[in-house]
């Protein structure tokens, strides 16, 4: 089973590589993945939403998501997969980006972009929420695209950076209760 998965896994990645890539694309989405380097979009926007009171609170739990982004993924998952990058492991397979260094799995890129995303979802206005999720997806999407990370590092990065922006509201909520009891 796993074998079957990780063959489909270099399939995709060779079938987006050969079928999609092209000359139009590859300029665009080499600036979207720019956007997941370093969770900086996110950061940028996080540290936006931190300075009117109004959104403070918003800005406060995409911090500690990211944070929690961070520490899961980037320091406790990927170190203990240890997963090389499909580059390494697919014959034929050219990434269009600069090579990372760190292991594969799972997406840094699409935790942070999820773990903000999902915040801004849940807690500002819905048009706003939808455009970063909606940037979140086209981050996580263009991983695959420029040949850096297999597809089950994107989804796995999906899934706990949005865990990880339920963790950051939990650690906010209870910071605020804590304070309220003192």
């Amino acid at each position: 089973m796993l074998q079957e998965l990780l063959h489909l896994d270099g399939n995709i990645l060779l079938f987006i590589q050969d079928m999609i890539r092209n000359p139009i694309l590859d300029p665009v989405m080499k600036v979207i993945t720019t956007l997941g380097n370093a969770g900086i979009l996110w950061i940028i926007l996080t540290v936006l939403l931190l300075i009117p009171k109004k959104t403070r609170k918003v800005g406060l739990i995409s911090a500690c998501a990211l944070l929690a982004s961070l520490l899961v993924n980037n320091i406790v998952i990927k170190n203990l997969v240890a997963r090389v990058r499909p580059y390494n492991a697919i014959e034929g397979l050219v990434p269009i980006v600069t090579k990372p260094s760190e292991f594969s799995f799972p997406s840094g890129h699409s935790a942070s972009s999820f773990a903000s995303a999902s915040v801004f979802y849940r807690k500002l206005p819905k048009k706003y929420g939808i455009m970063a999720i909606v940037i979140a997806l086209l981050v996580s999407l263009s991983r695959l695209y420029v040949g850096v990370h297999y597809p089950t590092d994107v989804l796995a990065g999906i899934i706990t950076g949005i865990g990880c922006s339920y963790l950051g509201e939990w650690a906010v909520s209870l910071s605020e209760r804590k304070r309220r009891r003192s």
